[in-house]
């Protein structure tokens, strides 16, 4: 299977193999190594996790072998996992690897995933003799299936396509496939079949993870390939469980025309989810009221909305005795962000705008919320709260949160059991 993706992850190689190229890469450093010394407990907690048996199959280590400016970094992750360093240390290419793998599973193209592949390739990477650039890319899921591991090789230049993937448990490769002929727009695919034929080779789409795809293509009818199920399944379903969020105030203030009650990215339709949420989880909102009263200014006495006939739905703070209702358009940028981080901490996928796995019952899921710039516009106050709804809903195993925070929120958290702060540094 030809490769490439050189060792250093930045050019191309014609003589290597795919599953070659893709364990060529660097060793990563340790959980230790990522994790600055004041988290050494953070990391001790993150490594544990990935010793347990996890029923809901969950992101456990992210992988950049040669991404943006990472080179050999492999980031435990725990139950909540705070990326922390200066600017420029690679916080948000770290989020965004995460976001494309997700897509990726989710069965996004590769266009899809990474719609500027050129600023993925790794800082000051060559090309190789034909032009080729790219990048790797990884992660480990852990589940019922045991730890299994994912590694993608793209080639970024002169055309975005998948040069080598692979899929292993234990050491054993259960999915390899390498980018043979340049001319044909597929990869050559090879997965552990067991019995009498022992490999299953075909060729696979080069702009859509191979993974994703096995269920539609492996029978499970010999012991080899329902391991082969097993391990495709429990990644697709930890990465399809994702959802990127970034509250954008700005979008939130106007009233919104009511609909499905389910909570978009930027959270522009804040209003119309709580609508929801008032009717049909009643405890779940009431809980949000009580955040509220904690990160929003002035008494609060819970929250309301006003849905004129036919018209747009419109979000308040209900004052109480204190004074008429506050429209949550009138709010700080800060409180804004505030709710619908809360909001999206205490719910759940049926209220996210998010597509999880159906095949799995919800209760066998966990839920990963990312998040870059987690406290941007956030006073003490505010992080302090939304750390402790981050280690309630995290700690009851249906939620996980990675995000991106700045020093004061990570200070903090380096001092809460059950926090894994990663520290990065230019």
């Amino acid at each position: 299977m030809d490769a490439t993706l050189d060792a250093a992850g930045a050019s191309a190689s014609a003589s290597a193999s795919a599953p070659a190229a893709l364990a060529a890469a660097p060793a990563a450093p340790s959980a230790a190594a990522a994790v600055s010394a004041g988290g050494a407990a953070s990391a001790a907690a993150a490594v544990a996790d990935r010793g347990v048996v996890h029923h809901r199959p969950a992101v456990t280590e992210l992988r950049l072998s040669a991404f943006g400016r990472h080179r050999a970094a492999a980031f435990p992750l725990g139950p909540v996992t705070f990326l922390s360093g200066p600017s420029g240390s690679g916080k948000s290419q770290a989020l965004a690897a995460y976001e494309a793998l997700a897509g990726l599973g989710s069965g996004a193209t590769l266009e899809e995933a990474f719609p500027d592949p050129p600023a993925r390739i790794p800082d000051r990477a060559l090309p190789d003799g034909q032009g080729r650039r790219g990048f790797r890319i990884g992660c480990t899921v852990d589940g019922p299936a045991g730890p299994v591991r994912l590694d993608l090789a793209v080639q970024a230049e002169p055309a975005l396509r998948i040069a080598g993937e692979r899929l292993s448990v234990d050491g054993r490769v259960l999915l390899s496939t390498a980018l043979r002929d340049p001319g044909r727009r597929s990869v050559h695919a090879s997965w552990l079949t067991g019995g009498a034929i022992g490999v299953t080779r075909a060729p696979l789409p080069d702009d859509r993870l191979g993974t994703a795809l096995l269920p539609l293509r492996v029978a499970g009818s010999t012991a080899g390939q329902r391991q082969v199920l097993a391990a495709a399944e429990q990644v697709v379903v930890a990465l399809r469980s994702v959802f990127p969020c970034d509250p954008r105030p700005d979008r939130m203030r106007a009233p919104v025309p009511p609909g499905e009650g389910r909570l978009l990215g930027d959270c522009a339709n804040l209003a119309d989810v709580l609508r929801r949420t008032r009717h049909e989880c009643g405890t779940r909102h009431a809980l949000l009221a009580a955040a509220a009263r904690t990160g929003c200014a002035g008494p609060v006495q819970g929250l309301d909305v006003r849905t004129p006939a036919n018209g747009p739905v419109t979000a308040l703070l209900d004052r109480g005795s204190a004074g008429p209702a506050t429209e949550l358009g009138r709010l700080g940028a800060g409180e804004l962000r505030f709710l619908a981080l809360a909001l999206v901490l205490l719910t759940g996928p049926g209220v996210l705008a998010m597509d999880p796995a159906a095949e799995l019952l919800s209760a066998r899921q966990a839920l990963t919320v990312l998040a870059d710039g987690f406290d941007r516009g956030l006073d003490r106050r505010q992080n302090a709260e939304l750390l402790r709804l981050a280690l309630l809903s995290c700690g009851r195993g249906h939620v996980r949160l990675v995000a991106a925070v700045g020093e004061e929120t990570a200070a903090a958290a380096r001092v809460a059991p059950g926090v894994t702060v990663v520290d990065l540094t230019p």
